[in-house]
């Protein structure tokens, strides 16, 4: 993160642009929904694979005994009539069905993706299944490469499925589990360590340990808790969960978050930090932070780790949707804000964090409500696209709705949803919601390339996967993005597009003539008036420059100082740069030009 003083100088602004064609800001400051996909049968859940950027896919839960999976594809702005996938038969209860879906991390190369479904035999599986090739682009998977990965005997009761799956910043698959149903928990399987159920598992799919027995195709990952010798189910990874339903990850930090069902008190929302394991969340002694006084645990134990937020059912909360901390470029001034809802009541908040307690929790139902006749309710799950756009399913509306930037809230103070300027020095409360804000202006999105092109590159070209804009591993180029909240005096620079193994630099200039912005020859080597701000490996394709100190990040500059030394005043151009980590920084590839229109400029 560059922590700056911000100066808002218009007419400065003005003037640049009046010179350039340098991309600079909109102000964007509230939320609005749209509606992408209707005439579903109960979707569930919206995701896609790595760098697949033209399409989501939708999981329905079930039509009569079928579940099945749906493409909605961006270039027609369509829902293909034909399932990418049907399973059947699954249950029809109320929580049963096709439930979870996770692409491989490598699901461009090997096509394999897994659901989550309640057999018919009671039990919960997880299945892997193979795209029909060419794997990144067919609208179909192949029905008969199912193959078992695990099942998970859920005996008596219907509900209490869980039916999250998803793949962590490890590559392990992650499972979460229900504990098997009723009320408070009967056999205590969420406190037993020997039991699947009422758990968070962890996987290796991409090997077995277990070649003599067809039903478990898995590894198990050595840094599991119980793995090896260790007493406990080497599967596990948390426990003490009622009914973890809809879990994520933080894209940009690789922490976890879990929205766990309470029974007739309390909602919650788990937090984990990236590669911890072993937690203990509490139940069934424990429902959010209150005591149950059931027996399996010692109430308010050390050992247990307390949810970071509840929901009373007194206000009429009944069953959580956990949801993400969002991470997309649309939504400029809601970076790092969790997305909750509660299924009863549909109403959403948004919460920072900090590290240690959630912040500025705020209600965003009215404003996410859709424009028109339309309404969004029975919210069963939040999903992102490859890009880390949020949406929302409607369960019984059949209904998938994307989260976008809406009209300025109410700037002047006058009850009107009307148009915002960037007004230098002006602070009011643009999202109504009883903090002071001020008109954002750090970038709009920008493409880039990786030092092998001429010129820069438009966000519309695709190519061949493995390089930089108009060869990048995200079809429709690499980009660069800048996101900052002034009133908190910072900016994030975020680079999205690039292969989870490569390196991004971001890089500053000053200079700008005929030729563009002059990074001086520090696209070769790190000297002249470059400044080489950080190097991140990308995660899942995105790159960020967030606060100074996280130990994934390593802060890198020349001979114009700290990195995040002041700027007051300053006008400065950013550019991101994508390259093979196996070459050497000053080894980089001739004859890029770092064009102005390629690149990002901020007024501190």
């Amino acid at each position: 993160m560059l922590k700056k003083t911000f100066s808002f100088l218009v007419a400065g602004l003005t003037a640049l642009l009046a010179s350039s064609s340098l991309q600079t800001a909109q102000a964007q400051l509230s939320l609005d929904t749209q509606l992408v996909a209707n005439g579903l049968a109960r979707p569930v859940f919206v995701t896609a694979p790595v760098g697949d950027f033209s399409r989501m896919f939708i999981v329905e839960q079930r039509s009569g005994s079928t579940g099945r999976i749906r493409i909605f594809d961006f270039a027609t702005n369509s829902l293909l009539a034909t399932p990418y996938l049907s399973v059947s038969p699954v249950l029809t209860g109320n929580e049963e069905g096709l439930l979870g879906l996770a692409f491989h991390p490598d699901f461009a190369n090997n096509g394999y993706f897994f659901v989550y479904y309640t057999a018919t035999t009671g039990s919960n599986v997880v299945v892997r299944y193979q795209a029909n090739a060419p794997f990144a682009t067919s609208t179909t998977a192949n029905a008969a490469s199912a193959t078992a990965v695990l099942t998970i005997p859920h005996p008596t009761n219907t509900n209490h499925n869980g039916g999250w799956i998803g793949f962590g910043p490890d590559n392990y698959l992650y499972i979460g589990t229900g504990d098997g149903g009723s009320a408070n928990d009967p056999p205590n399987n969420a406190q037993n360590i020997n039991s699947l159920l009422g758990k968070m598992l962890r996987l290796d799919v991409n090997g077995d340990d277990f070649p003599s027995d067809a039903t478990r195709n898995y590894r198990i990952p050595p840094t599991n808790p119980f793995a090896g010798a260790t007493a406990g189910a080497d599967e596990i990874f948390h426990y003490g969960l009622r009914n973890p339903w809809r879990n994520s990850f933080d894209r940009l930090t690789g922490d976890m978050w879990i929205g766990d069902v309470g029974q007739n008190a309390i909602e919650e929302v788990d937090f984990v930090p990236a590669g911890l394991g072993g937690l203990n969340f509490g139940w069934r002694c424990m429902e959010g932070a209150a005591c149950t006084a059931l027996t399996g645990c010692t109430c308010n134990a050390p050992t247990l780790t307390l949810p970071v937020y509840t929901a009373n059912h007194s206000s009429g909360n009944c069953s959580i949707t956990g949801g993400y901390r969002y991470r997309g470029s649309a939504l400029c001034n809601f970076q790092g804000l969790y997305f909750v809802t509660d299924f009863c009541t549909s109403q959403i908040f948004t919460f920072g964090w900090n590290g240690s307690a959630i912040t500025n929790l705020t209600n965003r139902t009215t404003d996410l409500d859709p424009p028109g006749t339309l309404a969004i309710g029975s919210i069963a799950s939040f999903g992102e696209d490859a890009a880390g756009e949020l949406y929302i399913c409607d369960l019984n509306g059949g209904e998938v709705f994307k989260v976008v930037p809406g009209l300025i809230a109410d700037c002047n103070a006058n009850t009107q949803h009307d148009g915002c300027e960037i007004l230098a020095g002006t602070a009011q409360d643009l999202n109504l919601d009883g903090v002071i804000d001020s008109c954002q202006s750090t970038g709009t999105a920008s493409c880039f390339g990786d030092g092998s092109t001429p010129t820069a590159c438009p966000c519309a070209n695709v190519g061949t996967a493995g390089r930089g804009c108009d060869n990048s591993a995200a079809t429709g180029g690499a980009k660069l993005e800048a996101f900052g909240d002034p009133l908190s005096d910072n900016v994030v620079l975020q680079s999205s597009g690039e292969l989870p193994t490569a390196l991004s630099i971001f890089l500053q200039g000053d200079v700008i003539n005929s030729n563009g912005v002059v990074f001086g020859d520090g696209v070769r080597c790190a000297g002249g008036s470059l400044k080489r701000l950080y190097v991140r490996n990308a995660s899942g394709g995105v790159a960020s420059a967030p606060q100074p100190g996280n130990p994934s990040i390593t802060a890198q500059s020349t001979a114009l100082g700290d990195p995040i030394a002041p700027l007051s005043g300053a006008t400065r151009i950013y550019q991101a740069y994508y390259r093979d980590p196996n070459l050497a920084f000053c080894a980089a590839p001739p004859g890029n030009s770092w064009n102005i229109s390629s690149a990002i400029t901020i007024i501190w």
